[in-house]
């Protein structure tokens, strides 16, 4: 029920990553029963794999967040989770609102052992493969401590869902000197560079990110909110104006076609929320199936991977070394 165009683009996204799946995947609708029973009839509606399950209330993007979660115990954000803590489900993916499903996430499942501050990452195109931004917008205030754990946190994702077996972890920084930043920024590299269980590449410049310079790269929730939404802008004005090209040119330029592959956010799904005991993505509240759908395919690979697994294994033995 979340989302601009909810709950028809959802099910919309439902239904094609049934179609799309070879691995048994099963996708519950949770929200307004009258509601999605009226749509799923007039769908095109795969053999099998959609149930409905229904929750009385939906949190709008406008309200208080932690008083929504509290106050509406029946909205759709709050039963996701829940079937996901009941064994029910096995991931959440939501386009709902941001801080709702934040402040459920801890309430209903909880943070992973060892886990200060869950964080949300988002991933960037670059020349090489994309790479993994944390915190996202999650944690606006930090300490060296919060950003060793984001490392981490991202490490394990990119290693089960992007499929690279050493992600190299880079600090965002104001220049590539170890003694350069401000107090989070130089603690935050101690820390990085004396951990035996990180590759870390070190201080990484803004204008190394676009050129592939790291997999995981780690600031506070204030600067990776601000680099996140500068990327989305540049991102959107640039396929507009290769868009605009190609329909000046014609179709057919397969090269352009890539680049706007590559730029395309629904191509990458959305943000995962690391750190809570369960495989939770967040959508843009404007996302269209196609973007939906790639989450859908990003939380089943999450999963199939065991990667909250690996998270609580990697965290026990990190706060058994600082301890």
């Amino acid at each position: 029920m979340g989302g601009d165009g909810a709950p028809g683009v959802p099910l919309r996204a439902a239904l094609a990553a049934l179609r799309d799946d070879r691995g048994g995947l099963s996708v519950a609708l949770v929200g307004d029963p009258a509601e999605l029973e009226e749509r799923c009839r007039t769908a095109e509606l795969p053999a099998g794999g959609l149930s409905l399950v229904p929750a009385s209330q939906a949190i709008g993007m406008d309200e208080p967040p932690v008083q929504a979660v509290r106050r509406k115990t029946d909205s759709s954000i709050v039963v996701g989770l829940e079937l996901v803590r009941d064994g029910g489900a096995d991931a959440f993916v939501s386009a709902g609102s941001t801080g709702a499903v934040l402040a459920a996430s801890l309430f209903v499942l909880g943070r992973l052992p060892g886990v200060d501050r869950p964080t949300v990452g988002a991933t960037f195109p670059t020349a090489g493969d994309p790479v993994l931004v944390l915190d996202a917008g999650a944690n606006i205030d930090c300490r060296p401590a919060h950003l060793h754990q984001f490392a981490h946190l991202g490490s394990i994702y990119v290693r089960d869902v992007h499929g690279i077996a050493e992600p190299r972890v880079g600090l965002l920084n104001v220049g590539e000197e170890e003694e350069k930043g401000d107090e989070l920024a130089t603690g935050a590299h101690e820390l990085l560079a004396t951990d035996p269980d990180l590759r870390f590449v070190g201080n990484v410049e803004g204008n190394r990110i676009i050129g592939g310079a790291c997999d995981v790269l780690v600031t506070d929730g204030f600067v990776g909110n601000v680099l996140l939404k500068f990327y989305e802008s540049m991102a959107g004005f640039i396929t507009g104006l290769l868009r605009e090209s190609r329909e000046t040119a014609g179709a057919g330029d397969e090269r352009m076609e890539e680049v706007l592959r590559m730029l395309d956010y629904t191509e990458y799904g959305g943000a995962p929320l690391l750190g809570v005991d369960g495989v939770v993505v967040l959508c843009h509240g404007g996302s269209p199936p196609r973007a939906i759908e790639s989450a859908i395919r990003v939380a089943s690979g999450s999963v199939a991977a065991g990667m909250v697994e690996h998270l609580r294994r990697d965290l026990q033995a990190l706060a058994g070394r600082t301890a």
